[in-house]
C-alpha cells in the first residue's frame, strides 16, 4: 500500500509543548471552532491558539460552564453543542454559517470516556463511535461551505495510539455480540483516522486538508481519569501517591505537551503541502505493522496500516453518510 506516513523530520520531541511549536506563528484573522476546548487538552489548545492571535470558539454541551473555565482568556466565546444529538450538530453548523464567517480551523477534539457497560443513543448507536466519530463526521460535513470560504483551511480529528488494538468492526459495528469497552474505542479511534484520509482525498481540491493527531496519555482529562486511581496506576499514570507520572518518551505527558500535536497539525507551515496523515509527537508518524502485545508502561502509538487504508476510508465514509440520515 502506497503511504503517507513519512517523518518529516519537524525537530519537535515528545517533551514539546504547544507553545514551543506554535512559536512565531501568527493567526491574526484565522477562525477556529473546537469541540471541547473548554477542559483538558482542547483548553491548552484553545489557549495556545488565542495567544496566537486566532479567534476560538469552543463548542460543548454546557456553554455556561465552558465559559467559566475559559475566564480570562481573550478572543474565545463559547456555543452549545451535543455530538450525540443531531438536530445540536446541524444547529451548531446553522448558527456559524449564518455569520457568513469562513472557518479556518476545525479541530474535533471532544470524546466520552469509555462506559464499561455498552451504551447506546437514541438512534440505537454505541456511543463512543457516535460521539468520536460520527457526531465529528456530521459537523464537518455541516461546516464544509464555512471551510471552502477559508480558501485554505485544515480540519484536526484528534485520535489515539488506541487505533492500533482495532479495526472497523463491519460485521457487528455497535459490538451487540461480544462488547468490550476498550475495543470500542479503539474502533473509534481507528475510524477518526480513516475519516481524516478520505476527508483529504475528497477536500485537498477545496484548499481543505485533514489530520488526524495522537496527543499522548495526558494524566487528569476525562478520558484517562475515567478507571479511577486503580486504572491510573495500572497504565503507570500516577505513583503510589497519586501524584502524576510525566515521562513524555513513553507517552506520558503534560496537558501542554498532549496538546503540542493537535496545535502542530493546526499551524505548522511544515504541513502545507502534506494532508491525510496521522501524526504523534509533533511530527508525521511512521508506518508500524509489526505485530506487539499491549503494554500500558511502554505504548506504541505509531499508526497501522489498517487505520490509514483508503479503501477503507472510502468504505466508512459511505456507510458514515447513511448513518447520520437515520
Amino acid at each position: 500500500m502506497n503511504h503517507k506516513q513519512h517523518p518529516l523530520g519537524s525537530g519537535f520531541t515528545a517533551a514539546s509543548t504547544a507553545d514551543e511549536v506554535i512559536a512565531g506563528i501568527d493567526l491574526s484573522g484565522k477562525n477556529v471552532i473546537i469541540t471541547g476546548g473548554h477542559a483538558g487538552i482542547g483548553l491548552e489548545v484553545t489557549r495556545a491558539l488565542t495567544r496566537a492571535g486566532a479567534s476560538v470558539t469552543t463548542a460543548s454541551r454546557n456553554p455556561d460552564l465552558a465559559k467559566q473555565a475559559l475566564s480570562g482568556i481573550g478572543n474565545v466565546e463559547a456555543d452549545q453543542l451535543d455530538l450525540l444529538d443531531p438536530a445540536s450538530i446541524d444547529a451548531l453548523a446553522a448558527r456559524w454559517l449564518e455569520t457568513g464567517r469562513p472557518l479556518h480551523l476545525l479541530i474535533n477534539s471532544a470524546g466520552v470516556p469509555a462506559p464499561r457497560e455498552r451504551t447506546v443513543d437514541a438512534r440505537g448507536y454505541e456511543v463512543q463511535f457516535a460521539t468520536n466519530h460520527l457526531g465529528h463526521f456530521q459537523l464537518s460535513l455541516g461546516l464544509l461551505p464555512a471551510l471552502r470560504a477559508a480558501h485554505g483551511a485544515r480540519v484536526v480529528n484528534v485520535t489515539s495510539g488506541a487505533q492500533r488494538l482495532s479495526g472497523i468492526h463491519w460485521d457487528d459495528l455497535y459490538f451487540t455480540a461480544d462488547y468490550e469497552h476498550t475495543m470500542a474505542y479503539a474502533q473509534s479511534k481507528t475510524a477518526n483516522v480513516l475519516f481524516t484520509v478520505e476527508l483529504d482525498r475528497r477536500w485537498a481540491q477545496d484548499g481543505i486538508r485533514g489530520y488526524a493527531t495522537h496527543p499522548g496519555i495526558v494524566v487528569g482529562t476525562s478520558l484517562n481519569g475515567a478507571g479511577g486511581e486503580e486504572g491510573l496506576r495500572a497504565m503507570g499514570l500516577i505513583d503510589e501517591s497519586g501524584r502524576p507520572i510525566i515521562d513524555p518518551d513513553r507517552e506520558k505527558k503534560t496537558p501542554q505537551q498532549g496538546a503540542a500535536t493537535i496545535v502542530f497539525a493546526a499551524t505548522s507551515p511544515l504541513l502545507a503541502d502534506t494532508g491525510g496523515v496521522y501524526l504523534r509527537n509533533s511530527d508525521i508518524s511512521e508506518l508500524d505493522d509489526e505485530p506487539r502485545p499491549f503494554d500500558p508502561q511502554h505504548p506504541n502509538s505509531a499508526v497501522t496500516s489498517h487505520s490509514v487504508d483508503p479503501e477503507s476510508a472510502q468504505r466508512l465514509w459511505a456507510l458514515s453518510e447513511e448513518l447520520i440520515k437515520a
